[in-house]
């Protein structure tokens, strides 16, 4: 076993060798890595390619780190596994694997053995068609109608008409990358599944494939219908990102100005139920009633939509900020430049 900073790759003196790079996070599945791992030898070793498997154990308690220790001791030219102090979630766990990564080509899959391992040299033919991501389609899912497959076609529907990236199925893990689309890519929270997405916006050629989706035969799933609204939050946390995360001022900025003219309609009509109509006071009397401003809810109304204004205007100036430190800090461009043609500058 060895020991590594889960954001630091290990180096080797081959490293650049290995074309594909397997990465699989797992969480309490003794039963389930072993003939995985078979699985993966009986596919992988007859195709040529030189390949790294990395197992990423996210904190299990049920004997799984045992039986991946096992699986690299008997297979440790192409068997990496790294281990997690406690369970971080299994963007998390991707994470690690991609840092550890050495191939130019990089496959995520499940540990459930749910992902065929089979659908990976078809994955690799397309990817070879000139695509930089090939993502996964579970078209015949294998999983519970109501809890999992109602609220994953709503989600996929809702991601891809809001992304504009056509894929029917994000949620599946097994996809194909090349190593360029995720470079200085970093996951947080639930984000794995909307890889696909960042990488388009990068100009990344995005298509997906048909893959076999098996039924669970040993462990539990760790997934419920609760699951749904992390996607949901997700989502327009993708949304923001793709529109405003360069300009961050344009959205709360617009909310703050929306914000002033509704006080400003607040405070209108508070002047003309007072002077011009006030009909608050009909209701109980024809006499013009002193109290006509606070039987409405006209003055609160006014002051919180002058506050929320106010505070959406600063926090979008230091939303900009924070945007500005981050691009500079690292030396960021807001652009991707593809390449320059040019003739000859020498003298």
């Amino acid at each position: 076993m060895t020991s590594a900073h889960a954001a630091e790759p290990i180096k080797t003196p081959d490293a650049r060798k290995v074309e594909l790079s397997v990465l699989i996070p797992v969480y309490n599945e003794v039963d389930n890595v072993g003939p995985l791992h078979e699985e993966l030898d009986a596919v992988l070793r007859p195709s040529g390619r030189r390949y790294e498997l990395i197992f990423v154990d996210d904190g299990s308690t049920d004997g799984t780190v045992a039986a991946l220790e096992a699986i690299q001791a008997r297979d440790p030219e192409h068997v990496r596994a790294a281990f997690l102090w406690r369970n971080c979630g299994q963007t998390a766990a991707l994470s690690a694997a991609l840092d550890l990564a050495r191939g130019d080509v990089l496959v995520p899959m499940d540990g459930d053995r749910q992902n065929d391992p089979a659908d990976i040299p078809r994955l690799l033919e397309t990817l070879d068609q000139g695509y930089d991501v090939v993502s996964g389609w579970r078209r015949n899912r294998q999983d519970a109608f109501v809890s999992r497959k109602i609220p994953s076609k709503i989600a996929n529907r809702l991601v891809a008409r809001l992304s504009g990236v056509r894929l029917h199925d994000f949620g599946c893990t097994m996809k194909a990358y090349r190593r360029r689309v995720l470079a200085g890519v970093r996951l947080y929270g639930e984000m794995h599944r909307f890889i696909p997405i960042f990488a388009a916006w990068q100009g990344a050629r995005v298509t997906e494939q048909v893959v076999n989706h098996r039924a669970r035969t040993a462990g539990k799933t760790k997934y419920g219908l609760g699951r749904t609204f992390n996607v949901v939050l997700d989502l327009i946390l993708i949304r923001f990102l793709q529109k405003y995360s360069q300009r961050p001022i344009h959205f709360f900025g617009r909310f703050g100005l929306w914000s002033f003219g509704l006080g400003i309609g607040c405070s209108a009509a508070m002047v003309y139920f007072k002077y011009v109509f006030p009909w608050p006071a009909l209701l109980w009397s024809t006499a013009l009633s002193p109290k006509t401003f606070i039987e409405t809810p006209l003055p609160s109304l006014a002051v919180m939509f002058f506050l929320a204004g106010g505070l959406s205007i600063l926090l979008g100036i230091q939303s900009e900020l924070i945007m500005r430190t981050y691009y500079e800090s690292q030396s960021k461009t807001t652009y991707l430049l593809r390449e320059v043609r040019q003739g000859d500058a020498s003298e």
